[in-house]
């Protein structure tokens, strides 16, 4: 008898250590096969996804406030893997970005539009022996949201929307408007548009895609800063986000990210079968599409803003990352490449879906990871 119950209790313990073993195999297996900005968290400590090498000190970088959100959730997982390095990513917009850059005081700086010519040139100054160049990271759809009270579906065209912001189109019940949505109960109300205040690379995407979808409505010549009169103005894509929010009869345009908590997207009328509303899988559609019309190592991208394809969202940005391809200064090139390294993974990018940004396609992203190996 004792000796059966010293068996019965063997076997009770074995039993116990491979419940054990078997739970501990589940945990190590967490971070395969999900996505979002809480997988990464798990799959950024992997070897695999982040490569410290000699990375340590302060990384500091700013720019545009579209991929703040996504900036900020990579940040979070790399300085978990390089504890030695802290990333400071101000998020000032494009305009600020690119200055500080061609400054010297930023190892990269994130635009939504690419170098112009000029920006190359000064990029010389600080790039010893190279010069600054883009590296698309992040893609994105620039919603158009409102706050509008009863209105939960809106759907708009390029002419209608360019009539809205420069002043034109003034309330919600103008007849433009009610013929894209005959079942919608449009108010007799102003309609309160937003823009940005600050140059912007999102203003810039914006204001390209109403000049090639509604040339004969929208006249102005572009770029980062806005140049119709009136309207409502306000800082960052944050700034115009919170000023949609708070006033009932506003719209304005930013990145998706931003268009939550009480704002809806408009569905954009681009002569496909169906409208289409910003989202990721659209801006993806919109980007695959795109040519690379950058030399040497520079990867700047042409996307066509007047795409009808079935399910490609029109207004759609590529965020670049603009570092020096050589010439970069020493005490902060082992973290610079450290971290686009990894922003530009596999791992990286699968972040990006899950936080309303798109992925940049595989034939791009490809080209970027190999541009930064080679980055000096």
């Amino acid at each position: 008898m004792k000796l059966q119950r010293k068996n019965r209790r063997a076997l009770a313990l074995g039993a116990l250590a491979v419940s054990g073993a078997l739970a501990l195999t589940a945990c190590g297996s967490d971070d395969t096969g999900s996505k979002g900005s809480d997988s990464s968290s798990s799959a950024a400590t992997s070897n695999s996804s982040v490569k410290c090498d000699d990375a340590k000190g302060q990384l500091l970088a700013d720019g545009s406030s579209a991929q703040k959100n996504a900036i900020d959730a990579w940040v979070k997982n790399f300085t978990q893997a390089c504890s030695g390095v802290q990333v400071n990513y101000k998020g000032s917009g494009s305009g600020a970005g690119i200055t500080a850059f061609t400054q010297g005081t930023v190892a990269f700086a994130g635009s939504d539009s690419a170098l112009k010519p000029d920006e190359v040139t000064a990029s010389k100054k600080v790039c010893s022996g190279g010069q600054g160049i883009d590296l698309p990271m992040v893609a994105g759809p620039i919603s158009v949201a409102y706050n509008l009270s009863g209105v939960d579906n809106l759907v708009l065209d390029a002419p209608t929307i360019a009539k809205i912001f420069k002043g034109d189109i003034t309330k919600w019940n103008d007849p433009a408007i009610v013929k894209l949505n005959p079942s919608a109960k449009l108010p007799d109300l102003k309609i309160q548009a937003y823009h940005r205040s600050d140059e912007s690379g999102t203003t810039d995407n914006f204001t390209k895609y109403l000049k090639a979808a509604a040339p004969s409505e929208w006249t102005f010549s572009g770029g980062k800063a806005w140049q119709a009169k009136g309207g409502q103005s306000a800082q960052g894509s944050s700034g115009v986000a919170g000023g949609v929010k708070q006033t009932n009869g506003a719209i304005g345009y930013m990145e998706l990210s931003y268009a939550k908590d009480g704002l809806n997207s408009v569905a954009i009328a681009t002569g496909a079968a169906t409208p289409v509303k910003a989202s990721s899988d659209g801006a993806t559609k919109a980007v695959a599409a795109a040519q690379v019309v950058g030399t040497g190592s520079d990867l700047s991208l042409k996307l066509d803003y007047t795409t009808k394809a079935e399910g490609a969202y029109p207004i759609t940005l590529v965020t670049y990352e603009i570092v020096c391809d050589k010439g970069n200064k020493s005490a902060t090139l082992p973290a610079t490449k450290a971290f686009l390294r990894y922003i530009a993974s596999t791992d990286g990018q699968g972040v990006l879906s899950g936080i309303d940004y798109a992925p940049i396609p595989d034939a791009i992203i490809t080209k970027v990871r190999s541009t930064i190996e080679g980055l000096s």
